[in-house]
């Protein structure tokens, strides 16, 4: 059976969530950890760089929990990422001291192309980590509805078309078994490619049979999308073609 909010839980949640993210942003600025368990947040490394994707502690949300609604529910994206990715981020760390990793000199993506060194805490929370800070980056509220200039260009070359494209990125997720990613990944010789990964693995590991540098991805845990679509990946897909944040995945494309 469904369960609806009534309308005075839905107040109360709203403004948890709110309060929630006001907290957030002022404790990013400050640089300090928050009292929900997150890592300390590098917010000038952020500012300098928002398209980096090498910090091994947790980044503040680009946007409100609410902002892409309806699409993805604010409580979906509060739960998201405060429980599950900040989870990843501080098991990351424990693992890190556990494995003597020296974070100040070295970049998660170097680790992530080594992981088969580390302990299967380290891949995990590792891969993790890595692929909610590209979740996040990859959508917005409000985003254009498809690529334009070379990644469209690229993507009629890889595929037919975008439309075409849509389509087998759409099955790829669809068709994951279990838990896990999909992926559009650019390969070394700058094709691009679409696959999926298992769990939290990604195509920078030396384990995946996936390799390249990725583009976009979508998270196709159940986590992700349980509360608003239920058992329904396929929905849940075909509406979040309305948050991708195609700016995003340009300038990954044009590195």
């Amino acid at each position: 059976m469904k369960y609806s909010l009534t309308s005075k839980e839905k107040d109360y949640t709203m403004k948890k969530i709110h309060n929630r993210r006001d907290f957030l942003i002022e404790t990013g600025k400050a640089g300090i950890a928050t009292s929900i368990g997150l890592s300390v947040l590098p917010t000038l490394s952020f500012a300098k760089s928002p398209f980096a994707l090498t910090d091994f502690s947790q980044q503040p949300l680009p946007y409100s929990y609410n902002a892409l609604e309806p699409i993805i529910d604010a409580l979906t994206m509060e739960i998201h990422y405060t429980k599950h990715a900040a989870a990843y981020a501080k098991n990351l760390g424990e693992a890190c001291v556990a494995e003597k990793v020296d974070t100040t000199n070295n970049t998660l993506e170097t680790l992530l192309r080594n992981i088969s060194k580390y302990s299967t805490k380290m891949r995990n929370n590792g891969g993790g980590h890595y692929n909610h800070e590209l979740f996040w980056k990859c959508m917005k509220g409000g985003a254009a509805t498809k690529p334009t200039g070379k990644l469209a260009s690229s993507m009629e070359q890889s595929f037919g078309s975008f439309e075409a494209f849509k389509t087998q990125f759409t099955d790829v997720g669809k068709n994951r078994f279990g838990s896990g990613w999909a992926w559009l990944v650019k390969t070394a010789d700058h094709k691009l490619v679409i696959g999926s990964t298992p769990n939290q693995d990604n195509p920078l590991m030396d384990v995946s049979e996936l390799k390249g540098t990725p583009l976009l991805g979508l998270d196709v845990w159940e986590h992700a999308y349980y509360l608003k679509y239920q058992n329904k990946r396929a929905d849940y897909i075909n509406n979040w073609w309305n948050v991708v944040n195609w700016d995003f995945v340009a300038s990954r494309f044009a590195v």
